[in-house]
């Protein structure tokens, strides 16, 4: 896959004991790559990365902030990789309101400071940023953005990582432009779904916490439309990406967002609904809306990943949030290696991948 560019590759993640990390780093190893993480410690229990073992699958696992520049720096430049995957973020909109400075700090500052080791480590010579579908100044407009519209965000957070997308856009005009330097590109996607998410205030994972206590599920906006994708899907974008960086450069270094077809867009409540209909049990009401802004409409436009790219989404919002009910019921059920039935996800994937998409896997 991937023009078996990752095949010995030596790979750095940040944010590799969180959610989308782990599947990154586990999908990467599979790969053959060589994978360093950097993160702090798993800040849910559950966590994907300690039910799969991930400190014993991947090369090394190092257990620090991306606010520490020296232990930042020390581990890229032992690692010596060739390109980055930075994930490691304040990742919560409802937190954001109450941690702005912390949200501020790790999710701006601690990006420049992966940049900065990154470039000055003579190994690196790709890196995949990736920000969120919230970067936009969303004004709730009835079509997707797109790449070159204007960053904003309401929030803290989102807001925060709009500032990480001009901050990556100065920083490779500002010190990328050599034939010979790192090449950089940022990601764009949200509303990821998918096993081992434990994370509070996200929506499948209040839905399963209230299936497995007896209590009914709380909704707070059941009209909101966002574009629901199976964490693979941005993943596979942020490879193909990685992939297209380190055999073509300069082309790439761009932003790129990555979500599903138009029909995948649904309601908070109709997700909510389909969780529990897949799970086969479960209760939905809708609760009191809450004070703190939340968007009530976002999409993205994928036109340039399918154009330039040729990334595709091969999932439906039906087999994503099936994908993800049966992850989860398996875990609950005490009786599943989870890590083979995740390693399972991934490689049915990657044979759906094969059959439904039309660009660089040989």
């Amino acid at each position: 896959m991937f023009n078996n560019i990752y095949a010995g590759k030596k790979v750095f993640i940040t944010g590799h004991t969180g959610f989308k990390g782990c599947w990154l780093s586990l999908w990467l190893t599979e790969l053959g790559a060589k994978v360093c993480g950097y993160s702090l410690e798993p800040n849910t229990e559950p966590s994907i990365f300690k039910e799969l073992k991930l400190d014993n699958v991947i090369t090394k696992s190092v257990i620090g902030d991306i606010l520490d520049e020296k232990l930042l720096e020390k581990t890229i430049n032992e690692f010596q990789p060739e390109i980055v995957f930075h994930l490691a973020a304040q990742p919560l909109v409802r937190l954001s309101y109450s941690e702005p400075v912390l949200t501020y700090k790790t999710n701006v500052i601690g990006s420049l400071n992966v940049l900065e080791a990154a470039r000055k480590c003579n190994s690196v010579k790709a890196f995949v940023n990736v920000t969120t579908d919230k970067c936009y100044e969303n004004k709730e407009i009835n079509r997707g953005y797109k790449e070159n519209e204007p960053m904003g965000g309401y929030d803290m957070y989102s807001s925060s990582k709009g500032c990480v997308e001009i901050l990556s856009s100065s920083f490779r005009r500002s010190f990328l432009q050599a034939d010979e330097a790192m090449q950089l590109a940022t990601a764009r996607a949200g509303n990821v779904i998918g096993g081992g998410d434990w994370a509070l205030d996200r929506l499948i994972p209040d839905c399963i916490r209230g299936i497995n206590t007896g209590k009914d599920i709380e909704i707070r906006n059941p009209i909101a439309v966002r574009p629901w994708q199976h964490v693979l899907e941005p993943l596979s974008g942020y490879l193909l990406l990685g992939q297209k960086l380190l055999e073509e450069g300069k082309k790439y270094a761009d932003g790129f967002n990555f979500g599903p077809n138009e029909e995948s867009v649904l309601t908070v409540a109709e997700v909510s609904r389909m969780v529990c209909e897949y799970y086969g049990k479960g209760k939905v009401f809708v609760g009191e809306s809450s004070p703190l802004h939340e968007a009530g409409l976002l999409m993205l436009s994928i036109e340039k990943a399918k154009e330039v790219l040729g990334w595709t989404p091969t999932l439906t919002a039906t087999e994503a949030i099936e994908n993800t009910v049966n992850w989860y019921k398996n875990f609950y059920d005490k009786n599943t290696d989870m890590y083979d039935f995740t390693i399972n996800q991934i490689r049915n994937y990657e044979r759906k991948i094969s059959w439904n998409r039309n660009y660089a896997i040989k």
